[in-house]
């Protein structure tokens, strides 16, 4: 079949309550930000022109509404996006602590992403896309977990390449024992895998980042791993190869969407390359790019609006450049 689309994900839409504000009686004003990780990855190929699909599953009520609206005005396919008449869409609170990290509050149980089942699933997006990209929280729960799985049968049948970020969220897991299970599935499905450095820590069980990329290509055989390591920067790990990009310099406001904005970036350039062409010079280039995509979208709030254009990107860069020749 046709490779019609470069990536398609599949997994949550929901909408991500940031503070804007008090109101004049001194109450919190939140704004509504449609979100999900795997949608903010698509928002950020967008950016970069590449074609995507989203597969997933949504209240039939305002919020899912938007948020099937919102796909439609950035231009990511929402046919595999089902609005759903009996459960709401999933609702996140998004507490934003001084240095911009956050926590989540999650409201989700059970919520219409979770009641994705096998037969909604529109299989030919699935054989139409280049690369399949997908996180745990499909994981947390029948039936979306069954479905996740057969469509990542699908994907491998239909040669895609299949793209894995756990997003960890311990809020959402019954326990922890049961989200390393459902992560180390993940990571015996993937070619590419974008992994944050406390997720890293979390399934290796190692402290040191190299030593816990060690232990997943020994034990998974992951072709393609890429670490984020916040403001630090990142790392890009394939065969014996090893390369590090420091982060950018921002006035970082909050950081929900940046690993998300980093992975689009990073399968973009996954996507220009191609998978047996990598080399020092190219990784450090896709890692380059994607912490500045990453950087950007800390500087406002929100994530699928928020992320940052290629022009946005070329310009950081020269001022990174243009800093580092100072």
């Amino acid at each position: 079949m046709e490779k019609k689309y470069d990536v398609v994900a599949l997994g949550e839409m929901l909408i991500d309550f940031a503070v804007s504000g008090e109101s004049s009686q001194g109450n919190k004003l939140h704004e509504a930000c449609p979100g999900g990780a795997p949608t903010n990855v698509l928002a950020m190929l967008n950016r970069w022109g590449r074609k995507t699909a989203m597969i997933g599953k949504v209240g039939d009520d305002q919020f899912g509404k938007l948020l099937k609206g919102t796909l439609d005005d950035l231009g990511i396919e929402s046919k595999g996006l089902i609005l759903d008449r009996e459960y709401p869409t999933t609702l996140a609170f998004v507490h934003t602590f001084p240095d911009g990290d956050r926590d989540f509050s999650f409201y989700r149980n059970p919520s219409a992403d979770m009641m994705l089942s096998w037969e909604e699933v529109d299989v030919d997006l699935i054989r139409q896309a280049r690369i399949l990209h997908f996180g745990t929280l499909s994981l947390t729960s029948e039936p979306v977990k069954s479905a996740t799985k057969r469509a990542i049968e699908e994907a491998k049948k239909a040669g895609c390449l299949i793209s894995f970020d756990p997003n960890l969220r311990p809020p959402l897991w019954k326990t922890l024992e049961d989200a390393k299970e459902q992560m180390e599935y993940g990571l015996g499905q993937c070619d590419i895998l974008k992994i944050s450095d406390n997720e890293i820590q979390f399934v290796s069980g190692k402290e040191d980042y190299d030593e816990g990329i060690r232990y997943l290509q020994e034990t998974y055989g992951i072709p393609l791993i890429f670490l984020t390591m916040g403001k630090e920067g990142s790392r890009a790990y394939y065969k014996d190869i090893r390369v590090e990009r420091k982060g950018f310099s921002v006035n970082t406001i909050e950081t929900t969407g940046a690993g998300d904005a980093f992975c689009g970036s990073a399968l973009h350039g996954v996507l220009e390359v191609g998978m047996e062409h990598f080399n020092e010079e190219n990784l450090g280039d896709i890692l380059t790019r994607a912490n500045a995509g990453a950087a950007l979208i800390t500087t406002r709030k929100g994530a699928i609006r928020s992320m940052p254009s290629r022009e946005e990107i070329a310009a950081l860069l020269a001022e990174g450049k243009k800093q580092g020749e100072e």
